[in-house]
């Protein structure tokens, strides 16, 4: 059960990513907290649309809105990024042997190339 939730929420967090308005919006708050006026002047949205891009980004962990008087201030929340990079990090054997393996046949294309310009 735990490993269905784990990967719901690995999918939802890969779902926010994968739009560039809510990249940026991340981006944004690395550099620290903003209020969705601050986060809108970027973009030529309208602040309901900020808002949902918010929202999504709330929905996966990403992003937790404090409680100020009346303002609500936007921060990042990183877990989300630390369970994808656990994720990709398991990957990782796979493509340092496939960039290997191409390393070898451009290696190996450039011995050949060298080799016919001697036979010439």
């Amino acid at each position: 059960m735990a490993l269905v939730i784990e990967e719901d929420r690995l999918s939802e967090t890969f779902a926010a990513l994968a739009n560039t308005t809510r990249r940026a919006i991340l981006a944004r708050l690395a550099e620290g907290e903003a209020n969705v006026n601050e986060l809108a002047e970027p973009f030529d949205l309208t602040l309901p649309a900020i808002s949902k891009h918010i929202k999504v980004l709330e929905r996966a962990g990403l992003v937790v809105r404090g409680h100020r008087a009346q303002f609500r201030p936007c921060t990042l929340d990183p877990s989300p990024l630390e369970q994808i990079s656990t994720w990709a990090e398991r990957y990782r054997p796979v493509w340092e042997a496939r960039f290997e393996r191409m390393s070898d046949y451009v290696t190996h294309l450039q011995v050949q190339r060298e080799e016919g310009e001697h036979d010439d």
